[in-house]
């Protein structure tokens, strides 16, 4: 009984095949992906090192500095940023419903 036969096994393998695509097309992985694809695009286009030492220490100062930062690069690095923040709040919801579905036993919408 320990044995599959022909058709359960490649019937098991499509189905394994199956779980491994919907987790490689699921929408946290397309978002993880296009997350990490504007990251290394900002990086090619900016030195986000040198942004971040050339800006005051003050909180306020830093977000007026980095809003004007924002308003003045080139629209590339504008459209990639917004990305990376779309991006990062799509996938902070889906963690934050796994999180109420696993706590709570029920879906909150």
């Amino acid at each position: 009984m320990s044995e599959l036969s022909d058709i359960e096994r490649t019937v098991m393998q499509r189905i394994r095949v199956i779980r491994a695509l919907r987790l490689a097309v699921s929408n946290g992985m397309l978002a993880t992906l296009l997350l990490l694809a504007a990251l290394w695009g900002i990086s090619r286009e900016v030195w986000v090192a040198r942004v971040f030492e050339n800006g005051p220490r003050g909180l306020v100062g830093h977000t007026e500095y980095l809003a004007y930062a924002f308003e003045h690069t080139r629209i590339v690095v504008q459209a990639l940023t917004l990305t990376v923040l779309a991006s990062a709040f799509y996938l902070a919801r889906l963690v934050a419903r796994g999180v109420t579905v696993g706590v709570g036993g029920t879906f909150a919408a």
